[in-house]
């Protein structure tokens, strides 16, 4: 059973820099893990939970959503098993939960319900 565990999450200011990581554990050799996609999700309090930034893990394409395109970079480290998002300029829209979720299946990637592993998520907060 594969496990994602965040970490990372803390208090920044407004326009300050943060770095995610998701570490991936629970491997086996039962099945293949090079297709699928990985995700960061963020949920803002009251809000629904937001895909905003993709990487496919058999061509390395990367996808963001336009609320974060330009600031936030999401890479993915094969042999360390961790995946990152790397979030600058951060604004106050920012702040909440962020999860990270993979699925390694041929699925699209778009909707919540293709990924099959969650994380517990880690919190951001931004402060002014």
């Amino acid at each position: 059973q594969v496990h994602l565990l965040e970490s990372g999450g803390e208090s920044v200011q407004l326009g300050g820099s943060l770095t995610l990581t998701c570490v991936v554990s629970g491997y086996t050799s039962s099945r293949a893990y090079n297709r699928g996609c990985m995700a960061w999700f963020h949920q803002a309090p009251g809000k629904e939970r937001e895909r905003v930034a993709t990487i496919y893990i058999g061509s390395g394409t990367k996808h963001y959503s336009d609320s974060v395109r330009g600031r936030f970079a999401i890479s993915r480290d094969n042999a360390k098993k961790t995946m990152s998002l790397k979030m600058d300029s951060l604004k106050a829209d920012d702040a909440g939960m962020y999860y990270c979720a993979a699925t390694y299946s041929s699925v699209a990637c778009i909707q919540n319900e293709d990924y099959e592993y969650w994380g517990q998520g880690t919190q951001v907060a931004v402060s002014s």
